[in-house]
């Protein structure tokens, strides 16, 4: 499936637990389970040499870190941008593009908030709302998003 898709530079995976874990990480102790496609769709990511990064709203950034660790995925994420407070989701976007140089439509955004896909969205990002965790359909409808081949994956809830 990504092999059509060899051109897309970034992927950003917001909410440490949402969209790739079934349930929340709130303290070191936790111990989340991802959502049963999660961990390939990010290993099948970085092996086609996609660059993956978080834009997350987490109490802390260690604690996500803990999450992302137990999870054997912490190193598939070079750009993490995680903070505690209610910060726009855009903050989270202008400094992954600081950072990376990756221009906004050539990311692919995954969330489970409706404000974020909008906010996000507006910026050039493509994306796809995700109602219950990145799956092997969100993917896909995220990648015909991405090509232009799907009318409006914007507004796309898978899931629900």
């Amino acid at each position: 499936m990504l092999g059509s898709y060899s051109y897309m530079n970034e992927l950003s995976l917001d909410g440490l637990a949402r969209p790739v874990a079934s349930s929340e990480c709130l303290s070191k102790n936790d111990n989340p389970v991802l959502y049963p496609q999660a961990k390939g769709i990010i290993q099948a990511l970085k092996s086609k040499g996609i660059s993956m990064a978080i834009a997350s709203r987490s109490p802390t950034a260690d604690i996500a870190r803990t999450f992302l660790s137990k999870q054997d995925i912490l190193s598939n994420f070079p750009v993490m941008e995680i903070y505690s407070s209610w910060t726009h989701k855009t903050d989270h976007f202008r400094k992954i593009h600081q950072k990376t140089g990756v221009p906004y439509n050539s990311i692919l955004f995954f969330d489970d908030e409706h404000r974020n896909i909008q906010a996000v969205r507006n910026m050039g990002v493509t994306c796809v709302h995700v109602s219950s965790g990145v799956n092997l359909d969100a993917l896909k409808t995220g990648l015909q998003g991405f090509a232009g081949t799907n009318s409006d994956p914007q507004y796309r809830t898978l899931g629900a």
